[in-house]
């Protein structure tokens, strides 16, 4: 129980990562907001099923005004937010030379712009709090992936925003840290051909794709006070995927 009363917010929460990231913060004591468009209802009840705590909220990461509401909530009535975890994502996949601008501005909406309009009212909070911990999910894709122009350059600005939000509020004893997953087992990669999967597979050196506990687990680490002296950093969880 790390996180025994703490507040967090978790976007994206619905389903794959950011199910098991809300299922794990609240497994390990906090009071976990799960937030997505539809709000979270089947990811509450097996929340209530663990024996943990939360609420459902109806969470727009791309609308400025809903991510404001979503903090406002929390601190309505829980009086703080002490856990950010920005986990919202899509891909909208194509070659550079196909890629629609449509495509390109949906990914950085939700991936980029997104990441920001949660932080920036979550960073105001805890500020005034004195305390807070963020954790920014970008992704190994940072680094350029064949196809995900629009993909890869939002999880590459995720870093930036991390290391500069790290710096302006580490006076404040707020960390803020950023986990960049490799090949993780969830409803979208379940659906790539069997050749693409072997071919993933075969460039893990831990040979297996990662589960979304692999990576609420480094969540849950990081949100916690055993990581009070980390921030700024990018956590590759990948099996060893970048060497």
């Amino acid at each position: 129980m790390r996180l025994q009363g703490r507040i967090a917010l978790v976007t994206g929460a619905a389903r794959g990562l950011g199910r098991a990231i809300a299922l794990k913060l609240a497994h390990e004591g906090a009071i976990v907001l799960a937030g997505d468009l539809q709000g979270c209802p089947e990811t509450l009840e097996l929340i209530g099923k663990d024996g943990g705590q939360g609420v459902t909220i109806q969470l727009d990461v791309t609308d400025a005004a809903s991510a404001r509401a979503a903090v406002a909530e929390a601190v309505r009535n829980f009086g703080r937010l002490d856990i950010l975890v920005n986990n919202a994502g899509i891909n909208r996949d194509a070659m550079l030379h196909k890629l629609e601008p449509q495509q390109w501005d949906a990914v950085i909406a939700v991936n980029l712009t997104g990441v920001f309009n949660c932080l920036q009212p979550a960073a105001t909070q805890m500020r005034v709090q004195q305390y807070g911990r963020i954790v920014n999910i970008s992704s190994a894709a940072w680094e350029g992936n064949i196809g995900q122009a629009n993909y890869a350059a939002a999880k590459a600005g995720v870093i930036g925003l991390t290391k500069t939000t790290a710096r302006e509020l580490a006076k404040f004893a707020v960390t803020c840290n950023a986990i960049a997953p490799g090949f993780i087992e969830t409803d979208m990669t379940r659906g790539v051909p069997p050749k693409v999967w072997d071919v993933m597979i075969a460039k893990i050196p831990l040979g297996r794709a990662g589960q979304p506990s692999d990576v609420a687990n480094a969540v849950a680490f990081l949100t916690s006070d055993e990581a009070s002296y980390i921030t700024g950093e990018l956590l590759a969880v990948g099996g060893g995927f970048r060497i």
